[in-house]
């Protein structure tokens, strides 16, 4: 029975991917608690995020020139959290798809660069070969002349 390689990168990848969660929930209930975390880091995308998707919802319903109002603090906090939570998740997925593109190109770039060497001495072997018979061609031929050369044996 043949095993193929244990692909151990990608449960690495797997492992970090799932770790991102738990890390990415703890980041969301610091910015809930730290007054800064929450008025400069959370605030302000979750009230951009809030004006950008009524905006969006309002012009597809047909009111062009509505205001919007913004959420309330604990409402842009929670919103601001989730965002950053997701994003959290998303860097760490996109990271580690980016990890694992690099890593199949560098086998892929190693595989032609075997497969170059390969094709390369075989390649050397030929002209090698065609060489070596070229000149034991060259040899049969001075052989057959000196052969043709000698007298023919009378009876």
């Amino acid at each position: 029975m043949v095993v193929g390689a244990f692909p151990i990168a990608k449960l690495l990848y797997l492992g970090v991917r799932q770790m991102s969660k738990p890390v990415a929930n703890r980041i969301k209930a610091g910015a809930r608690r730290s007054e800064f975390f929450k008025n400069y880091v959370c605030l302000p995308p979750a009230q951009l995020y809030h004006w950008i998707e009524m905006r969006t919802k309002m012009r597809i319903m047909g009111f062009r020139g509505s205001v919007i109002k913004p959420l309330n603090e604990d409402m842009a906090a929670e919103l601001g959290a989730e965002l950053l939570g997701e994003a959290i998740i998303f860097v760490v997925g996109g990271g580690c798809m980016v990890l694992e593109y690099s890593r199949q190109a560098a086998n892929s770039r190693r595989k032609e660069e075997e497969l170059t060497e390969t094709l390369t001495g075989l390649q050397t072997q030929l002209a090698e070969l065609t060489l070596t018979t070229e000149t034991l061609d060259a040899r049969l031929r001075e052989v057959n002349r000196q052969l043709l050369s000698f007298p023919a044996p009378n009876k």
